[in-house]
């Protein structure tokens, strides 16, 4: 079990590892100059000069990565460019608006999912299952850059129950949580109808049935338990996608997190900013899939035996 662990940890390290050099080397190869970004392209040449030499965008390529890999080894993400202050303290000021979009999308996701699925895969075949494949067929299918003006159009603008955009108000969250949700729980119904019919299909759901039990305790105590294990490990993937989805999501609804943060510093060339905030989101993939191996380890060995070779 130990080295099972230690390999899920090392190769999480190795991957973090890969996603800040291709972060590193990704935000430097975008267009554009953040001097000319700061200075307006009008101003003179020595100011400008002054200027790299001080951020230290006059040193070569290779030297602003290592010294970028030493301030991440010291927990240190420098200064923002076009802001004066720290790129930690502004990652953790927007932070919490992105925890509380994804934790929202992720209770509506399940919410809609879960019963979808169960039913589908209980009455297999029938129109219940048909509908809900097809409601699910249609929330894989819509980007969540189309679906959020859609809803706007619908919910904001013609019926006026919800806010346009903003978090100023609580129920500000449900349109964007839906928008990153929908997609989610689309994916997640159609994989526990198929996982829950495996399930139903095993010589032990037979047995139980065979011995009396319940229809409801049969599928609650039996087929469910078994069926969620596959399901655990696409929730833990979907997670991941979910934080990336947000960049968009937050961007169309004015969402103060970290996606319409990232887009600015992409806009404004401020390489530490964007560096920062690309790296957070996608350290937070990393680690919420290796916590996602692991437990999923611990629940099933024969999970631990493939993940392990």
């Amino acid at each position: 079990m130990l080295k099972f662990l230690l390999s899920r940890l090392a190769s999480a390290g190795i991957v973090i590892l890969g996603v800040v050099s291709l972060v590193f080397l990704l935000i430097h190869l975008i267009p554009g100059d953040p001097v000319d970004a700061m200075l307006g392209e009008s101003a003179a040449s020595t100011d400008r000069a002054a200027l790299r030499q001080a951020l230290g965008l006059d040193q070569p390529l290779y030297v602003q990565y290592f010294q970028y890999l030493d301030g991440l080894m010291q927990l240190d993400l420098g200064r923002s460019l076009s802001q004066d202050a720290s790129v930690t303290s502004l990652l953790l000021q927007r932070l919490p608006a992105t925890i509380e979009l994804a934790a929202v999308a992720l209770l509506l996701a399940l919410l809609i999912a879960l019963p979808l699925g169960v039913l589908a895969a209980l009455r297999q075949d029938s129109a219940w299952d048909r509908g809900s494949m097809l409601l699910a067929l249609a929330g894989v299918s819509i980007p969540s850059f189309w679906l959020g003006p859609l809803l706007i159009l619908l919910f904001a603008v013609m019926l006026g129950w919800l806010p346009v955009s903003g978090r100023e108000n609580p129920t500000s969250v449900i349109l964007p949580a839906l928008t990153l949700g929908l997609g989610m729980a689309a994916i997640l119904a159609r994989m526990v109808r198929a996982s829950l019919l495996e399930v139903l299909g095993q010589d032990y759901i037979r047995t139980a049935r065979a011995k009396g039990l319940p229809g409801a305790q049969v599928i609650g105590q039996h087929a469910l338990r078994n069926a969620f294990l596959p399901v655990l490990t696409v929730l833990g993937l979907q997670l991941g996608t979910l934080l990336g989805g947000a960049v968009i999501t937050e961007v169309v609804f004015s969402w103060p997190g970290l996606g319409s943060l990232i887009i600015d510093a992409i806009q404004s060339r401020d390489y530490p900013l964007a560096q920062g905030g690309v790296l957070l989101i996608s350290i937070s993939y990393v680690l919420v899939n290796t916590v996602t191996d692991i437990a999923a380890g611990l629940l099933d060995p024969r999970v631990r035996r493939a993940l392990r070779t």
